[in-house]
């Protein structure tokens, strides 16, 4: 499910938006475009032709306009913006924490049971996925979104699954980032490119988390706001609504899209 959320999710998102022309305005068209792309995602595994019925993903999109940033997530995966010396988290996670996810299933029918912790139905500890079809319609696909301004002080993003979430804080993943990140671009090594002190950043929090005994699935993207083709971005002439093309930044079951005009 996760893989398929990574090869198209991001390609269902263009799709949507493109689809998505009206008066409503750019925030409405852009939830209603990743609403409806990840509800397509979730129907593709209605059956279990592509993975057993009981298999699901969290998932995140990330977009970066000239001047914002639309942060959607589904699942316990968390979007984080570090902006000066602030942690900024984008995005809450679906888990049994929320008093308003917990009244949404028990209202709906649903049980939340504690076994090993507290599960939907005894099973999963997260209250949004895409999959998890044994779950329906107490887990659902449905993402949050969230818009922030972009601001010169914004220095990078950190999109990451709950196995890094599950052994450190928002403050401590940007913390360790920004002194990964700006390491790396004082020394930079032969054969870098301009993404590569993100990407290390990202597999040395992936490796703390794994040194930590996190038993989850550990996956990390960091997004270098301060990378030249991100500050070539963002100079460019600001628009009262979003241009529609999109190209994709990064890989996993985190998207990042960049809007290009």
């Amino acid at each position: 499910v996760s893989k398929y959320c990574a090869n198209e999710l991001h390609l269902m998102v263009a799709e949507e938006w493109g689809r998505e022309a009206g008066n409503d305005g750019w925030h409405r068209r852009w939830e209603a475009a990743l609403c409806r792309s990840y509800e397509r995602a979730d129907d593709v595994f209605k059956d279990n032709s592509l993975a057993p019925y009981s298999v699901g993903t969290t998932a995140l999109v990330a977009i970066l306009s000239p001047c914002q940033i639309i942060a959607s997530n589904c699942g316990d995966s968390r979007v984080v913006l570090s902006r000066g010396k602030q942690a900024i988290p984008l995005t809450v996670d679906h888990k049994l924490d929320r008093e308003d996810e917990v009244a949404r299933i028990t209202n709906g029918g649903g049980q939340i049971i504690n076994w090993g912790g507290l599960r939907v139905g005894g099973i999963l500890n997260m209250t949004r996925a895409i999959g998890d079809h044994n779950l329906k319609p107490w887990v659902i696909a449905e993402p949050e979104v969230t818009f922030m301004t972009r601001s010169e002080d914004d220095e990078f993003l950190i999109l990451a699954s709950d196995g890094l979430w599950d052994v450190m804080s928002s403050d401590d993943a940007v913390k360790l980032a920004r002194y990964e990140l700006r390491r790396r671009r004082r020394l930079p090594e032969k054969g870098d490119t301009p993404s590569s002190p993100a990407c290390g950043a990202a597999e040395e929090l992936v490796k703390i988390a794994y040194d930590a005994f996190s038993t989850d699935n550990i996956s990390v993207v960091i997004v270098d706001l301060k990378a030249p083709r991100i500050r070539s971005l963002q100079n460019t002439e600001k628009r009262s609504s979003l241009p529609s093309s999109l190209a994709q930044y990064k890989r996993t079951n985190m998207i990042v899209l960049k809007i290009t005009n």
